[in-house]
Parts: structure tokens; sequence; C-alpha cells
């Protein structure tokens, strides 16, 4: 089989051909770049009605000459429906409707951000890996489960690559900024800046401003390029890693532009390494903007019998991959079993359990500065610590805390259940964890990361417990409260077969003691996605 893709989301005109059974793929791209701040969507059209027929030609003598038949010897079509710029999906869109129509063959439209995540696994040959997508206007995490890729986590404000280049136009530097940054930070020094993770979700816009007004304070500006990608690149790989401990996989790809830095590769790899998981990345050519992998993805959905009719194919400027039905993928699942080894391991910590008590430790992190790994040790063992005791105090059941110490990251705990929730996933016990979530909020805070790993069930009278309030802290803002509830909501999605009664019970839990401003929050919050309309 071969198919042609074409890919013009944002900036890069291209146009590949890929033969299944070679396994060959032929890609030729043209990068808008330009003069001067960013992106200009005009701009970007423009470049791509010029450089999309040129690439394209290429690859087509190229299908022609290497052929079995006469001419063009091509099975289908593949474009990138979107995400991306309106102006330019448009382009390439009409362009990929030509080529189909002249050639007579199928049309296939891909998802632009799923075509990251396939290449990375078609290269790797993993089942079922969670994806981290690092691009310029994305940054999130995917799962495949039951049909559909899951988002388990995503920024939830501007994408990795975007606020990189947010910091450097401010110092008037050209697009893009982020190898401009990462040469930069080899000549710095650690400069401390906000760490923003919640859950698996996480924001980079405060880091950004701090990034800014540092600049602006004199700080050198290597040493602030130096701390924006420490902080930046290990919120990235935290997150990755609770995605690997909630869905218990043991695979994670790559994927995205900014997936070329040497240092986000570097810590991912040092923390798959320290939890014996397998990491890979695509080629730097598969990783940014390509119409290869394009053209590999619209195979598989071309040999499912996926293509698209051309007076169906409009582009989506926001084309969301949780809303893609996967037809080229069997039953397989990136949640698995997390104690089939015979181990538990959480993103954080190690767990000795002795009798009655838990010895909870935060181990130190390679992949993170030495500096920014010990701070944050240090703060999430007394937050757990203290806010483990205040939800006990509210009324909320938790495990006593029989010991502290901040330095090394130790807690021991009482020793309460006998399973984590993801492995007794009910309506009841949802309704539970609203009830609860909703106890600690009236009492002014939260807990930063409630998900099905975070809760334990399982007992006399079948309680349920919440643990490990490491990432909790004080505050009576309605829209903190909201984003405890999309974590949970969002881990529940991510693993389970039937997530819609168990967020539905969730929610009537919260409802029964929380605050309605706080579900009406939610619902903002979850409609504020990259590319959610």
């Amino acid at each position: 089989m071969r198919v042609v893709g074409v890919e013009g989301t944002a900036w890069a005109a291209s146009a590949a051909l890929y033969d299944s059974d070679s396994g060959e793929i032929h890609v030729e791209s043209d990068a808008y770049l330009p003069d001067s701040g960013g992106i200009h969507p005009r701009e970007a059209a423009e470049h791509m009605g010029s450089a999309i027929p040129e690439v394209a030609s290429d690859v087509l003598d190229l299908a022609a000459d290497t052929g079995d038949t006469d001419g063009v010897d091509v099975d289908a079509v593949a474009f990138s429906r979107g995400p991306g710029l309106g102006p330019c999906l448009r382009v390439v869109g009409t362009a990929a409707r030509a080529l189909a129509g002249t050639l007579s063959v199928p049309l296939v439209g891909v998802n632009h951000m799923i075509a990251h995540l396939e290449i990375g696994r078609h290269r790797s040959g993993f089942e079922s890996p969670v994806c981290l997508n690092a691009s310029g206007a994305n940054a999130h995490l995917l799962g495949y489960h039951d049909g559909r890729y899951r988002v388990l986590g995503e920024t939830m404000d501007t994408g990795v690559g975007n606020a990189l280049d947010k910091f450097t136009r401010h110092l008037g530097w050209t697009h893009p900024g982020g190898p401009k940054v990462e040469r930069r930070a080899r000549d710095g020094e650690y400069h401390d800046l906000p760490y923003v993770v919640k859950g698996m979700d996480f924001s980079f816009s405060g880091i950004t401003s701090a990034a800014k007004d540092a600049v602006d304070d004199g700080v050198p500006v290597a040493d602030v390029c130096f701390g924006l990608q420490e902080t930046v690149f290990a919120m990235l790989t935290e997150v990755a890693e609770r995605a690997l401990s909630l869905t218990g996989t043991d695979e994670l790809v790559l994927g995205g532009g900014v997936a070329q830095n040497d240092r986000l590769r570097g810590m991912l790899e040092s923390m798959c390494a320290e939890r014996g998981a397998d990491f890979h990345a695509p080629d730097p050519r598969f990783l940014r903007d390509n119409a290869g992998m394009i053209a590999v993805l619209g195979a598989k959905m071309y040999a499912a019998g996926d293509t698209v009719a051309i007076a169906e194919s409009a582009v989506d400027p926001n084309f969301r991959p949780d809303e893609v039905p996967v037809t080229w993928r069997g039953g397989e699942s990136v949640a698995r079993d997390p104690t089939a080894s015979g181990t538990i391991r959480g993103a954080e910590a190690t767990v000795t359990v002795a009798g009655d008590r838990v010895v909870k430790r935060r181990v130190p992190k390679a992949y993170r500065h030495p500096d920014l790994d010990a701070r944050l040790r240090a703060e999430r063992t007394r937050a757990e610590a203290r806010l483990t005791s205040a939800a006990r105090r509210a009324g909320v059941p938790t495990p006593v805390v029989h010991d502290v110490d901040p330095d090394p990251g130790t807690l021991v705990f009482q020793r309460v259940g006998t399973d984590d929730l993801a492995a007794g996933l009910t309506p009841d016990r949802c309704r539970a964890v609203g009830r609860h979530l909703a106890t600690i909020h009236a009492a002014g805070f939260v807990h930063g990361d409630p998900t099905t790993r975070n809760v334990r069930i399982g007992g006399e009278g079948d309680p349920v417990f919440l643990i490990d309030f490491g990432l909790g802290y004080h505050t009576g803002h309605v829209e903190d409260h909201a984003m405890d509830l999309h974590v949970f909501r969002g881990s529940v999605a991510g693993t389970a077969t039937d997530p819609d009664p168990l967020r539905d019970a969730f929610e009537a839990g919260y409802a029964v003691d929380g605050d309605d401003a706080v579900l009406d929050r939610l619902r903002d919050i979850e409609a504020r996605g990259r590319y959610r309309a």
C-alpha cells in the first residue's frame, strides 16, 4: 500500500509518500519562517499556497518513478484535517481534495495530534503507550482506551512551544524560540520559577510571566533560560510519570516539535529508566510537523476502511484527539493492572508496608535540577502531613499521620483500605469521593491530585479514604476547587470502560455538600482545554 500524506497545520508545508510494504517514508517539507514575532496566519496560509504544490509535485514524481503501474502509483491521499490554523488547513484541505480527485483515489482525514502519537507507536513497536505531545500549540498526555484516545492530562492555558515563544518574543528573538532558549540555557545557572502541576494537568502562563519579569529585573538571560527549561520540562516529565502510574503501563512515546529538545528527551529517558519503563522518541524529522506521520496514520485508517467523502471533508481547527473514533486499532488499552508485576510504583514515592503502618519515601528525581527537586520534595511532604490531618479533622476518612521528616521526604502513616479505587470503581464509591472533596473544600483547601490511585477502598463497611495530599494547598478560590473535580473526572475517563455513570455519581456526591458555583466552574474549565470549542 502506498499513501501520499499532506500536512500544513501551521508552519510546515509538507508532503510525503509512505510505502507500507517496504516501510519507507519519503518526506518533502518547506517551512514558513516569519520575519518577526510568531506565526502570522495569513502569511502562513500564503506560504502553504505556494509551497504545497511544489512539495506535492516532488512526492508525486517519486510515486510515478517507483511505482508498479504506469503513472502515479498511489492508493490513497491523507491530509491533516486539524487541529491547526484555519487558513492553513483550508489551503491544505483543498490541495488534498484536488489530488485525490485527480488520482481517483480515496481521501483520508487525519487528526494531526493523533498522527504525532501514531508515528511514535509505529516506529517503536509499543503496544499501547502513554504519549506525551509537546508541540507549539499543544501539550497533553494521551492514552488509548475503549475505542478512543483519552486525554489524561493537558495544559490549561497555552502550548509548551507557544509558552517558550512568548518569552523569547519579549526578548526580541525571532520564531521559533525554543531552540534559542536551549542554546542560551547551556551557559546559564538555575533560576527558580513557578512550578504548576495539578494532577496530570499543568499551566505555563504564570511561568512565562515570571520569566519575563526576571529578565526585566536584571537576572541574566542565560540563567532565566536555564530555569525556564528546567521548570517546564520537569513539569512535563512529572505528569508523564503520573500518567504511567495511573494507567499501569510501562511504555512512553514522545511527540511534537518541542520534543527535539535534548534536555526534555534526557529528562524523560532518565525518568523511564528509574521506573523500568520503555521510552521512545522518533527521529527529529518525525517530531516536528511533517507529512510522514500523516501518511503513516492515513495508511492505517485506509486499511480499516476509514475514508471520507470529499463533500464531508471540511477541516476543523478545533479537532481534538479525543473526538476521533479509532477504527484502526483493536481492543488493547493503555490501562493495565499496576500490580501485575507484584509491585506498585507511584509517581513520586516508594511505599513500604510494615504491619499496620505504611512508610512513604519521596525519592529524589534524577531528572530534576537538585535545587528544584529538594524544594518540591520538602514542600510536598510538609503539605501531605498537614493536609492529611486537616482532612481527618474535617471528617474525611484519611490515614493517621504517625511521623514526618521533610528533609528526606519521609512519612509514616496508618495503613488504610485494601485496594486503590482504580481496582474497584463503583458509582457509590465515586459518590463518596465527591462528598469528601466537598468537605475539604468547605474547610478551605484542595487535594491537588485526587485520582483513582489516590483513593483507598476496602475494609469493614467499605470506607473510602483520601490519601496523598502532597499537591494540596489552602485556598478558597472556586477555580482551585473545580480543578480538583476536573482531575478526578479525568482519571476516571482515562481508565474506566464506562466512565459516565461514575462521573455522574461523583458530581452528585459533590452536589450534596458542595458549592454549585464549583460545579459551574468545572464546566468552564473543561471547555478551556486546547482546541475545545
